[in-house]
């Protein structure tokens, strides 16, 4: 008997140490495998800080270039702006001087004009010049002229051509003439100096605030990309660092149950070898010739005799009970193993018999034990295999819904920035169109008004020069006595002459202000075409801007969800092998776990009962 307790402590012994292998060899594969990741994780993260580090410095950065870039570009409005309105105070300058020299280099063309036509004497010019310094205005800065130029020759001797008839008067209004036409182009000449010195400070400042609107936009953008990248690899970190915890929990926890029970093997396995070192010392003492010599010499051998055939008889009787109970809980139980037993218990010695089923009971056992730990290893694999697939699953369906939405937003996006750039265009097209055509018409008006300018005032100094004519020969007829039949210039004709310059005059008037109302009239709709032109072209690539950059950080961000989906799946994927792996082995049953611990704690219960049977003998 001892001897086959020995041999059923080194048996279990063996399989319990086979089977802690087993399990070591996988603890250290699982520790090897959680130690990668975490390793990863790791440098992922301190990947992540570092480039969230940078991308944040990078946007401040930006910042500060962008805060500096809408200072200079405030500074470059502003000083295009003093510039521009200095050249409008230039210009109009220019326009009133220009306009005086110009009235007075006509007025004096045709005062000199006037004088040639009559040799008037110097009382008579000066007389006239007086008038025409009244009803023309560039005959004031003459006339002015003129006066002082006399004041200086009151000093110099007389002259005859002077005293007495005009030709004095108009060589001094002709070198008039000559100064005013010499000063006139001196102011052309500033004014187109000065022209092209704005339109070269003008396209300068133009050139450089394109320059810095330019830069100012690629920096906004790199700005945005940079701000998501880093916000995106902020949301990356916190998802590693959750993996980290929970890969790290996992490992702590597989490592401090295999310690747990490495400490129990170790205690068993001591115990296992204290036990078989005490077994052998047993048998050892036993087998010595002395004790069993003395045994036989001192115990009653004809008792003993009697005891055996005793014993015999009624061991037979126990085995067949206990063959019959096994048999017939084996057809209960369809239990293959009691039923074998039940046939080997007739034909095998009562103590082989009774070896037979603590050998049994003792394989149940063990067999309980080991599909217990096998079951509660399958339900804890089972478990979080089934946490994680269902969290990757809902990562993943939730990155395909978002790659798909932003697919859609993009591809939105960029349809709505083809149509902006469309209509601009379109915009652009008609306001060039508007602009050649206005300038067209402002030059065809501007001719006619200063056409209709010229003929009324030369119809003016016509009506003035005749008016005078007739009114002072009509004094002159009033002084003649009756009988003189002096000429009276043609009478019948001067009402139609006067009358009709008077005539054309007004049409001239009303030329110029129809043309001048359809000029104001023209420029007001051309400005509001414009103005409204311009404010839709800047809100439409205002929109287009903006949703450039909308699009560029919707496609940034599904760059980085298809990234993450990848990667997702690969984990999914990882998730259902491992499934699929543990099907098998935790899952396709036929039985499942709970019949199997009846049926065997029943095979065990009637094994128990067969051998109190065999016990009571």
């Amino acid at each position: 008997m001892m001897s086959e307790m020995k041999a059923k402590g080194e048996k279990q012994m063996d399989e319990e140490q086979k089977t802690y292998r087993a399990y070591a060899d996988w603890v250290r594969g699982q520790s090897t495998q959680l130690g990668l990741e975490i390793k990863a994780a790791k440098s992922d993260i301190e990947e992540l800080l570092a480039f969230i580090a940078k991308a944040d410095s990078d946007v401040s950065t930006l910042s500060d270039q962008i805060s500096e870039l809408e200072s200079e570009i405030a500074n470059l409005e502003k000083e295009k702006a003093d510039a521009t309105a200095l050249r409008e105070e230039q210009h109009a300058e220019y326009v009133k001087v220009s306009t005086d020299y110009g009235e007075s280099v006509d007025a004096l063309g045709r005062a000199i004009q006037t004088l040639e036509s009559k040799n008037y004497d110097v009382p008579q010019a000066e007389a006239m010049l007086q008038k025409m310094a009244t009803a023309i205005p560039g005959m004031r800065r003459v006339f002015a002229e003129f006066l002082q130029d006399s004041e200086t020759q009151k000093g110099g001797p007389a002259v005859a051509a002077y005293e007495f008839q005009s030709g004095g008067i108009i060589q001094l209004l002709e070198k008039f003439l000559k100064k005013f036409r010499g000063e006139l182009a001196d102011v052309e000449e500033a004014e187109s100096n000065q022209a092209h010195a704005y339109e070269q400070e003008e396209l300068h400042l133009s050139d450089t605030i394109a320059y810095s609107n330019k830069e100012l936009e690629e920096k906004s953008t790199l700005k945005a990309k940079r701000a998501a990248e880093s916000a995106k690899a902020k949301g990356d970190l916190a998802d590693t660092k959750t993996d980290l915890a929970e890969d790290e929990k996992t490992l702590a926890d597989t490592q401090a149950t295999f310690a747990s029970k490495t400490d129990q093997y170790k205690q068993n396995q001591q115990v296992r070898k204290d036990e078989l070192e005490a077994i052998s010392k047993a048998i050892e003492i036993i087998s010595d010739p002395s004790v069993a010599g003395s045994y036989g010499k001192h115990v009653n051998l004809a008792q003993t005799t009697f005891l055996q055939v005793r014993s015999a008889s009624s061991r037979v009787n126990a085995r067949n009970r206990a063959a019959d109970l096994l048999q017939k809980r084996a057809k209960m139980l369809s239990s293959q193993r009691l039923g074998s037993l039940a046939e080997q218990l007739s034909a095998n010695p009562f103590d082989k018999v009774v070896k037979m089923i603590e050998d049994l009971i003792a394989k149940l056992k063990e067999e309980a034990a080991e599909e217990a730990d096998h079951k509660a290893w399958c339900d804890e694999q089972l478990k979080n295999n089934k946490i994680k697939r269902e969290k990757k699953t809902s990562k993943v369906n939730k990155l395909t819904a978002g790659v798909e939405g932003l697919t859609e937003d993009i591809e939105t996006m960029a349809a709505k920035i083809k149509t902006l750039a469309s209509e601009q265009a379109a915009l652009g097209k008609a306001m060039s169109e508007a602009t050649e055509m206005r300038q067209k018409e402002k030059a065809k008006n501007t001719a006619t008004m200063a056409d209709a300018k010229a003929g009324e005032e030369a119809t003016k100094a016509a009506l003035v020069v005749l008016k005078e004519f007739y009114a002072s020969q009509a004094s002159l007829l009033q002084r003649q006595v009756p009988e003189m039949a002096a000429y009276k210039g043609m009478q019948s004709a001067k009402g139609g002459v006067v009358g009709m310059l008077e005539v054309i005059s007004s049409d001239f008037a009303r030329l110029f202000s129809e043309t001048k109302a359809a000029e104001d009239m023209a420029a007001e709709e051309y400005d509001t075409f414009m103005a409204d032109s311009k404010a839709s072209k800047k809100e439409k690539h205002d929109l287009e801007y903006k949703t450039s950059l909308a699009k560029d950080q919707s496609e940034f961000e599904r760059d980085g969800m298809e990234k993450d989906l990848k990667a997702t799946q690969a984990e999914l994927d990882k998730a259902l092998e491992y499934q699929q792996h543990l099907k098998p082995i935790c899952l396709e049953i036929k039985v499942s776990y709970a019949e199997r611990v009846a049926r065997r704690e029943e095979e065990i219960k009637a094994l128990k009962e067969a051998y109190e049977i065999l016990d009571q003998k």
